[in-house]
């Protein structure tokens, strides 16, 4: 019996590896598709990886008004800088809030928040590296993915690369 787990475990390393060491071209525009809880990566107008199961903030339905809502915001901003030394496994900001945003909540008397990201898993989840995800819907408005995922995301999307985020 154990002849064969030998095998199978190399052949799962191997995979993990070989995605690990996968170069993706830069990154000119991303596209996250919340209700299909995906995320695109574009380069000269082609989608060149795509990224599943992504996981938002507790209330992960409509756009984001204010700080505290859990929610990701919906529309057009810029990834315009990253944080190596997050809370999270690396993290890329999205540029939330616009102008608009911060125009309603003021209209309303809030905070539109901030600090939103992509980032990896919690840096105090254990076994985060092995693909563990702290599960369902838990950030608070952030995009999660997995800790491999953003690694190549990091290496993908250059500062200043546009985001869509559509509902």
């Amino acid at each position: 019996m154990v002849r064969w787990l030998l095998p199978l475990a190399a052949i799962a390393l191997s995979s993990c590896t070989s995605r690990a060491q996968e170069v993706l071209p830069p990154a000119d525009f991303v596209l996250v598709d919340k209700s299909h809880r995906t995320l695109t990566l574009y380069t000269d107008g082609k989608p060149t990886w795509t990224v599943a199961g992504l996981q938002y903030g507790d209330a992960p339905l409509g756009h984001k008004q204010f700080e505290g809502d859990e929610r990701t915001p919906e529309g057009r901003y810029t990834l315009d800088w990253r944080n190596p030394n997050s809370s999270y496994h690396l993290s890329l900001h999205i540029s939330y809030p616009n102008d608009a945003d911060r125009a309603f909540a003021e209209a309303q008397g809030r905070s539109p928040g901030g600090d939103i990201m992509i980032h990896g898993q919690p840096n105090a989840l254990p076994l985060a590296d092995s693909g563990v995800r702290m599960p369902g819907d838990w950030t608070d408005g952030c995009i999660a993915v997995s800790n491999a995922e953003i690694e190549m995301l990091w290496q993908a999307i250059p500062n200043g690369t546009p985001i869509e985020i559509r509902p």
